[in-house]
């Protein structure tokens, strides 16, 4: 009989250790689980952002403005065009 009180004591002992160890390593898993759905919604947050930042670039009222101001570009008039004639085989 006190064997048998040992073996279940000991198995008993054993089971406990494991639910410890099963519980320890949800938590960690759970934070990281926090952790990842966090970084997951900055990365969401940036990726509008830049989605923002890339509709304002390409309007076309801001390359025109750039257009003009940087590379002092001006709009096309007939009489500044050139045309070359020329003999067309």
């Amino acid at each position: 009989m006190g064997r048998t009180n040992l073996v279940l004591a000991l198995i008993l002992m054993l089971s406990a250790l494991s639910l410890v160890t099963a519980r320890y390593q949800a938590r960690q898993l759970f934070m990281q689980n926090e952790q990842f759905k966090s970084q997951a919604r900055e990365l969401d947050i940036d990726w509008r952002r830049l989605q923002i930042e890339r509709a304002e670039w390409s309007r076309n009222a801001r390359v025109d403005q750039l257009a003009r101001e940087e590379l002092k570009m001006v709009p096309i008039v007939p009489e500044r065009t050139i045309y070359i004639r020329g003999n067309m085989p």
